[in-house]
């Protein structure tokens, strides 16, 4: 597939999560073919059937099934005859949903071949309405990051108790890594990059990247540029730091790779994304 690639910064600044009611009509044909920069999605159909296309095949979606979106699924949606389909959409950060797994001691289902696909029947397709309901209401009045995560501790219970196709649950991490994954969000610790982060996880450089690598998909370097830009862009929505104070707040040794790298995860500079946070708070 011919993917555009998404960014989260590009549906929902400032906000914890993306919450969206599609209607995907039979006349409307396939939707665009993306792939998600820095997110991830969970969907629910909450009724008709349809198409979900993947490099991995298509999947038949009916009413009641939910489907779960990773970064490196490039896909799009087909509404199928009678009447198309309707789905509530819940997008968030990878970064976040990392963190959540790690503390609650989750598998990921980042390892699946394919997208997983539960699909749900009886009290459990009403339940799942009402915890995507609760999160698409919550998004419209404003959203906490309280709000996702109780998102994703109802949501994860009750599909962790349903059969899914190809959504077996990932390997754990290493509860050395969870730990070192932890301590790496505070801001000192960003500054103190790959080296700290190896000397946090007592164990040698090379073993700590084929552990990343396994567990995330992903390599120190990558995991950490990506943490510095996520509390960069949290300065710059919410403090009035000049651009050069921020990145070295955030562990970047040049405004001007700074900015290289903000630009290519955020589609914007820096300055441009404060002035556009800055504008979703602040109408002018």
């Amino acid at each position: 597939m011919t993917a555009k690639l998404l960014r989260f910064a590009e549906h929902a600044v400032g906000e914890p999560y993306h919450a969206d009611l599609v209607t995907q009509p039979v006349a409307a044909g396939v939707s665009e073919t993306h792939g998600h920069a820095d997110f991830f999605e969970f969907m629910s159909i909450i009724e008709g059937n349809g198409l979900h296309h993947l490099d991995s095949g298509a999947q038949q979606l009916r009413a009641g099934d939910v489907t779960f979106v990773r970064p490196r699924d490039v896909h799009a949606m087909q509404g199928l005859a009678p009447r198309g389909m309707r789905f509530v959409n819940i997008a968030f950060p990878a970064a976040a949903w990392h963190g959540f797994v790690d503390i609650a001691r989750i598998g990921t289902w980042e390892d699946a071949t394919a997208a997983p696909l539960w699909r749900l029947s009886g009290s459990a397709v009403r339940r799942a309405r009402e915890v995507f309901g609760r999160a698409l209401e919550r998004f419209h009045a404003h959203p906490t990051m309280l709000d996702m995560m109780r998102f994703w501790t109802d949501l994860v219970e009750l599909l962790q108790q349903q059969p899914g196709s190809g959504a077996r649950p990932g390997t754990r991490p290493p509860a050395w890594l969870a730990r070192v994954l932890e301590q790496m969000h505070a801001e000192p610790q960003l500054r103190g990059g790959v080296p700290l982060m190896a000397r946090l996880a007592a164990v040698s450089p090379a073993h700590l990247s084929r552990t990343m690598r396994a567990h995330y998909g992903t390599t120190p370097t990558e995991f950490i540029t990506g943490l510095r830009l996520e509390r960069a862009a949290q300065l710059l929505g919410s403090t009035d730091e000049p651009v050069t104070q921020i990145a070295y707040r955030c562990g970047f040794a040049s405004q001007s790779y700074f900015t290289r790298r903000f630009g290519t995860a955020y589609g914007l500079s820096p300055t441009a994304y404060r002035r556009r946070t800055w504008q979703s708070f602040v109408p002018g």
